[in-house]
């Protein structure tokens, strides 16, 4: 196996008025006021029922080199490449099999927030689609070959504050890619077709968590400890 892959997805929310009734009337159960409904319509996006992967970006911390496959179905597209980042559009089930296919050749995968998020939603659509898993995304936390930049940085809980890449980010002065585009606009950005923006936000988001996986690793990744036996005294 080769050695660390960063990966990152990007979701967007079906139409809610586009779910059938059994599935709205579930969502809206508990809603009371139009607030309520409104925020329930703005979250489809984070569910993998409710929504779809439009983006998957892959990053090598080492080499710097990184592919994203992204939807774009209304897009006479073609594969390119920008700044060591190769672009491939495809269909939500190409982009899964493609990343299936990339992901098995890597020893350890890092990740931000991936374990609560990525990567559920990764298996799940991928069941959907008929896709078999290459690879289990959700190993023990403390194996090591999932290493989740948002575990770390909060110390696996110990820390009750979990803030957001871009926080990191901001902290510790490493571009944040929220600058120009925020997860929340993905959507809209879908359904306008501007596809390429999305695969674009996409490698920003791989560059940012490579950033802060490059600062954890210098400055707060614990050293091994020595065996009992190597240790004087």
């Amino acid at each position: 196996m080769a050695g660390k892959i960063i990966f990152d997805i990007e979701t967007a929310g079906e139409n809610f008025d586009s779910l059938d009734e059994h599935t709205r009337q579930y969502l809206t159960r508990y809603a009371q006021t139009e607030e309520d409904l409104t925020e329930i319509k703005d979250s489809l996006s984070l569910y993998p029922l409710t929504s779809q992967i439009v983006a998957i970006g892959m990053l090598n911390p080492e080499s710097g080199k990184g592919v994203v496959y992204f939807q774009a179905p209304s897009a006479n597209l073609e594969p390119f490449e920008e700044d060591r980042v190769k672009y491939e559009p495809g269909t939500e089930k190409e982009v899964l099999e493609r990343f299936w296919q990339t992901i098995k050749s890597y020893e350890q995968f890092i990740t931000f927030n991936g374990r609560c998020f990525d990567c559920p939603f990764i298996m799940i659509r991928s069941a959907f689609h008929g896709i078999k898993a290459a690879r289990d995304l959700m190993p023990n936390r403390y194996s090591g070959c999932h290493l989740d930049l948002l575990d770390q940085l909060s110390f696996f809980g110990a820390v009750r504050r979990r803030f957001s890449l871009d926080m990191w980010c901001r902290f510790f002065g490493i571009k944040s890619p929220k600058e120009s585009v925020d997860g929340s606009e993905v959507k809209s950005l879908f359904e306008a077709g501007r596809y390429l923006d999305i695969a674009r936000y996409c490698a920003g988001d791989l560059r940012a968590t490579a950033g802060l996986y490059n600062y954890w690793s210098t400055y707060m990744r614990p050293a091994p400890e020595k065996p009992l036996w190597d240790k004087k005294g």
